[in-house]
């Protein structure tokens, strides 16, 4: 009976990424290996969903993907906080990470340099200029 019970559990588990991930249930037959990039990040992010994680830890989600498939990811994320886990993310589009997060850390070589609320970092002019690309914007108003 406790072998029914985890796995109707697991069953409920994957079903539950297969709803968050519905292109992984069209392609579930295939090989990882074979999936295109995003395909493969969506995979790495339902298999360690499937513990049922409070923290969510994430590395660079959207290198190499392309602009709807960082969309999407970035989507996910969301849902996630929604569904009350943490999530650590690091990630180099400054932009996009500080759009959907509470807090962030500006980093260089290693140090925190600046940190605080997303939005007061949205707003910072030398993280702007430093990591949002603000220069050319500025140029170009003058």
């Amino acid at each position: 009976m406790i072998r029914r019970e985890g796995s109707r559990a697991l069953q409920e588990l994957l079903q539950q990424q297969y709803d968050r991930f519905p292109i992984l249930r069209e392609r579930r037959k295939q090989l990882a290996g074979t999936l295109s990039g995003g395909e493969q990040q969506m995979l790495a992010m339902g298999r360690a969903l499937m513990s049922r994680p409070s923290l969510v830890m994430m590395d660079e989600p959207s290198t190499g993907l392309a602009p709807l498939i960082i969309k999407g990811i970035f989507e996910i994320i969301v849902r996630l906080r929604q569904e009350g886990n943490t999530v650590l993310l690091i990630e180099q589009n400054a932009k996009a990470a500080l759009g959907i997060s509470d807090r962030g850390y500006v980093l260089e070589t290693g140090k925190v340099i600046i940190q605080g609320p997303s939005p007061d970092l949205l707003e910072n002019r030398d993280v702007q200029r430093a990591y949002l690309g603000r220069d050319k914007i500025d140029e170009e108003r003058r």
